[in-house]
């Protein structure tokens, strides 16, 4: 495998780990800062809705880069951005660490990800592409539940981790990769945002957002969620978490496959029912570490299935322009996200740290029934070599000669 490909993930895994580590340690960062677990619980919230709402706005201007500089530059603001968060004196300023790093990472992934696919010859960048997005995952199996227990005791020493990982991957990419294609022609912000206009592709996107608001109003509040499991116990919640991460290795595994078998609408569907299902029992199951780690495995199962599922249905729905379609999947993804963090705040405040995943578990059904709504199944479905039953968002699997 291409050392540079291995480099732009290692850039995702850092990204990967920012983005999501830090519901690992709300705790000491609360305790340290003087806040509530709920208000630095925002600091997801930040990051998350500023990779959505500088994602598009970024990459319109700087379409016109040399993809090697977007990639330094990007990876250098954000790596930037960790040692400020790492520095912060106060929760404000965390909080606008936590923006600015959503920039350079807002710039990094999508840049990577065209990189990938410029490195490799064409029957090879479907697997350039899994190498680079994995960095994602192997962020939630690997890196997700080392910054917790790097965090343990000290919160910043995560932010330096993710630091070094970030200043790893510059280094690496400004000695490695020299030259690259230039970028094709750029699309302005206007014709970024264009389909949003289709009512396929904003059904698409409505329930990406749904089931990632559902999905995160959780996962940032999970410390809370199992406090009867762990009782505040650091390690207990890193145990927690790498089984978390490995169950969604697997359930990205598995969904590729699944879509490719028995179509997007079933996996959206059952994946949507069996989250809802896992929220509503979280209550009971996260009383004991036994119940906890049963949730740990099920819920990423489904949510990492239905993950792969989602982007798969808006390229589908254009595959010529995938790109475009995919980034705007990844605007919804991580709007999702920062209003997660505002609907978990709100229901903890108003069911308590116990329930509060029961209103995720509302969310979830409603993200079935847009995707019930949005897709259809039957015989009417089939088009151009489509198998029956799979549903108009499912495109044709590969032949392999």
């Amino acid at each position: 495998m291409p050392v540079r490909l291995l480099l732009l993930a290692l850039g995702t895994f850092a990204v990967g780990t920012d983005s999501m580590v830090v519901a690992g340690i709300l705790g000491p960062v609360a305790a340290d800062l003087g806040v509530s677990v709920p208000a630095a619980g925002q600091l997801v919230t930040v990051f998350a809705l500023g990779y959505a709402l500088l994602a598009p706005v970024l990459a319109a201007l700087t379409a016109r880069w040399p993809r090697r500089r977007l990639l330094l530059a990007a990876l250098a603001v954000f790596t930037a951005a960790n040692a400020l968060s790492a520095l912060a004196p106060t929760f404000g300023a965390l909080l606008a660490t936590r923006v600015l790093a959503a920039a350079g990472a807002a710039l990094y992934t999508p840049a990577a990800n065209a990189v990938a696919t410029a490195l490799v010859a064409p029957e090879r960048r479907g697997r350039a592409l899994a190498t680079v997005l994995g960095g994602m995952t192997v962020a939630t199996a690997l890196g997700v539940p080392v910054g917790t227990w790097v965090g343990r005791g000290d919160w910043r020493l995560t932010m330096w981790l993710v630091t070094g990982l970030g200043l790893a991957a510059l280094a690496g990419l400004a000695l490695l990769l020299r030259t690259l294609p230039a970028p094709a022609a750029p699309a302005g912000l206007a014709a970024r945002l264009a389909p949003l206009g289709r009512p396929r592709v904003l059904g698409a996107a409505a329930t990406t957002l749904v089931f990632f608001l559902a999905f995160q109003s959780v996962y940032i509040y999970l410390a809370t969620a199992l406090s009867g499991a762990t009782g505040g116990d650091a390690g207990r919640l890193s145990t927690v978490l790498a089984v978390t991460g490995a169950a969604s290795v697997a359930g990205s595994w598995l969904g590729g496959r699944l879509v490719d078998r028995v179509g997007v609408r079933r996996v959206l569907l059952t994946g949507s029912l069996v989250a809802a299902g896992s929220f509503a029992a979280l209550p009971w199951l996260g009383r004991s570490m036994a119940g906890a780690l049963v949730y740990a495995v099920v819920t990423p199962l489904a949510g990492w299935a239905v993950s792969v599922a989602l982007p798969h249905r808006m390229a589908s729905l254009d595959p010529g322009g995938a790109p475009l379609l995919i980034s705007l999947n990844s605007s919804a993804l991580y709007l999702g996200t920062a209003a997660g963090g505002v609907a978990g705040s709100w229901a903890i405040g108003v069911l308590g740290g116990r329930f509060f995943p029961l209103a995720a578990a509302v969310l979830a059904l409603v993200a079935a029934g847009a995707a019930a709504a949005t897709t259809r199944a039957g015989r009417a479905a089939v088009v151009a070599g489509t198998p029956a039953g799979a549903g108009v968002d499912q495109v044709p699997a590969p032949v392999r000669r």
